[in-house]
């Protein structure tokens, strides 16, 4: 739509050098958390640019960021990429983006924020025969679809998927090389999804997404030397304390920003 374009061109212009400089650096950061982890940066990336971006925006360009990161993440440790669980979770996603695209739905920002932190917690609340494995088809599949409406609801599923992998007996590069591939395939689809099926697409300036996708690679590029030196036990300690603390604030907030307007017109 020209308007929308001419008018998301219009916001992205206004961005002062120092805007872009601190967007820049937040990707940079959030990689080198994500290559490390697999998970996480994406997470506050995507705070950081609902914050300052219109929802469709924020999720082209952030879109845009994790496939980059995601992409060149799974180069570095494509040997240890598990197969068979990422097909099925990519299974699992052309099935959700399929139905999803019937209703073009487009969260507002506070519905997104609870979402995206909720979902970990209700994974971790499942019963014992319900736990997330990654070796299993069925679960693969039921994960892929899940996350895949997750993406398109909140743009990130970095808590749900660290759970799901994180439940099997893989071990860190595994996990981390076996997330990157299906990250790449969920925020392709996303992309696809705010860029071009919406009623209202998002845009993104093509020099800010260069300089981003950059920023992805060195970011994670530098962090896997930090993961070569990790022990599983130390991975999986460290990332599952790292979910739950971001996790927390975005329930907090997202409830904050929805109780807003009760609180006002009170």
């Amino acid at each position: 739509m020209p308007g929308l374009e001419s008018a998301a061109s219009a916001a992205q212009k206004t961005m002062s050098p120092l805007v872009i400089t601190t967007l820049l650096a937040a990707m940079l950061g959030t990689s080198f958390l994500s290559g490390i982890f697999g998970m996480a940066g994406g997470l506050i990336l995507i705070g950081i640019l609902l914050a300052i971006m219109p929802l469709p925006d924020a999720m082209v360009l952030h879109g845009v960021t994790q496939m980059a990161s995601n992409g060149w993440r799974g180069l570095l440790w494509y040997k240890h990429v598990r197969w068979r669980a990422v097909g099925c979770y990519i299974v699992g996603c052309v099935v959700a983006v399929a139905l999803w695209s019937l209703t073009r739905y487009v969260p507002s920002k506070p519905m997104a924020l609870l979402m995206l932190g909720a979902t970990p917690f209700i994974a971790r609340l499942a019963p014992a025969s319900l736990k997330p494995n990654p070796e299993s088809a069925l679960q693969g599949t039921i994960y892929g679809a899940i996350c895949m409406m997750l993406l398109l609801l909140t743009g990130v599923v970095g808590p749900l998927i660290d759970t799901f992998f994180l439940g099997g007996k893989l071990d860190r590069r595994e996990i981390v090389a076996s997330k990157a591939a299906c990250q790449v395939f969920g925020h392709a689809m996303k992309l696809v999804y705010f860029g071009e099926v919406i009623s209202q697409p998002g845009t993104v300036d093509p020099l800010i997404a260069g300089l981003a996708i950059v920023a992805s690679l060195v970011g994670t590029t530098l962090a896997a030397r930090v993961l070569e030196a990790m022990t599983d036990k130390q991975f999986r300690s460290w990332a599952n304390a790292i979910i739950t603390v971001i996790c927390g604030y975005y329930v907090i907030h997202g409830a904050v920003l929805l109780a807003l307007p009760y609180a006002n017109a009170k």
